[in-house]
């Protein structure tokens, strides 16, 4: 996952990373910290530790809806990010399991608050160790029109796999980012991971000129309400 939402950072590695089957309603929480935030492979926090956590709701029938809250500081005066969504995820087969949803990423207090808001529709198919997913602009606060719908697309490869019996796991993730909705038209990221037992150690860079590789490690928790 490339975002910690409800575990840790691998974006995301998925960001902004949600179940795709539950077998009963509940509600849960979740906790971590991260000595970089990341997401699709940049710095959110200026490459200084954050602060997250949220709360999710997920029924029987596979539709689901929670919020996430980090700090953040990539803008001027911003201080955190507060992200709402909802979807509906199951399996196809004992082979197949998707997740479809939408999210929107607010930024209350950014001095250009107004320029800063924006959301997206996501979908993902996994099958057995790997998830392929998408996720497309649907509006941002910057148009104000609604006119930026599909201006920008995000498709994610990610793999994961044990290592051996140590009980720790690998995820491998690649991304790719086209579009103009965040200055360029084209961007591609990458990173690896080994978590186990909450704690997370992580690798990521992207093909922006000037970046650099960033490590970071995490630890996140969950807890059923």
């Amino acid at each position: 996952m490339l975002k910690l939402k409800k575990t840790v950072a691998a974006s995301a590695l998925a960001l902004l990373t949600l179940s795709s089957t539950y077998s009963y309603a509940e509600v849960t929480a979740n906790a971590a910290a991260t000595s970089n935030y990341l997401w699709r492979g940049q710095e959110q926090t200026g490459g200084d530790a954050a602060i997250q956590g949220g709360i999710d709701y997920a029924s029987e029938s596979g539709f689901y809806a929670g919020t996430w809250v980090s700090n953040a500081s990539w803008a001027d005066d911003m201080t955190y990010e507060l992200d709402l969504y909802a979807g509906f995820g199951g399996e196809i087969n004992e082979t197949f399991s998707y997740d479809v949803g939408y999210i929107y990423y607010a930024y209350p207090d950014a001095a250009s608050y107004t320029d800063a808001d924006f959301s997206e529709i996501y979908g993902s198919i996994s099958m057995g160790s790997f998830t392929f997913g998408a996720a497309v602009l649907a509006t941002s606060a910057a148009s104000g029109d609604g006119t930026d719908f599909g201006d920008s697309l995000y498709l994610n490869a990610d793999y994961s796999f044990p290592v051996g019996s140590t009980g720790a796991e690998m995820a491998l993730h690649l991304g790719h980012y086209s579009g103009d909705f965040i200055g360029d038209d084209d961007i591609i990221d990458y990173g690896v991971s080994v978590s186990k037992d909450g704690f997370t150690f992580g690798l990521s860079d992207n093909d922006i000129d000037g970046s650099d590789v960033k490590v970071y490690v995490a630890y996140a928790v969950d807890f059923t309400l």
